[in-house]
């Protein structure tokens, strides 16, 4: 696929996931990745299923604040296609709640998050 295009698909599915997590945490949802990272030319948008994950230090990342959590909607990669940042455990329980009342699988694997 070429980069246009596999861009312009990955912004439509970031910007359906992010319309969707914005129902869920108040409109604080931002966009995150629009494409794979193939480490090659080949170009591919993040996938179009939507998986969630919830980041804390414990999964190898430095958070920059100590707010909680972050919850990332991901592909089946890993791939984030939107975040929120500074979840409390509380506001996390009821989200898994949520997901799991929409049907969003729980993602089991390395969140790529955006640098």
């Amino acid at each position: 696929m070429q980069y246009f295009q596999a861009l312009k698909l990955g912004q439509k599915r970031v910007a359906e996931a992010r319309e969707y997590l914005n129902t869920l945490t108040n409109g604080k949802a931002m966009p995150a990745l629009a494409l794979t990272d193939t480490k090659s030319n080949v170009w591919s948008p993040v996938g179009e299923e939507n998986l969630y994950a919830f980041v804390d230090e414990s999964a190898g990342f430095v958070l920059t604040d100590n707010s909680g959590y972050i919850l990332a909607l991901v592909d089946k990669t890993g791939a984030s296609k939107t975040i929120v940042q500074g979840i409390t455990k509380q506001q996390k329980e009821i989200l898994e709640k949520a997901f799991e009342n929409d049907n969003i699988p729980k993602f089991e694997g390395k969140v790529i998050l955006p640098v």
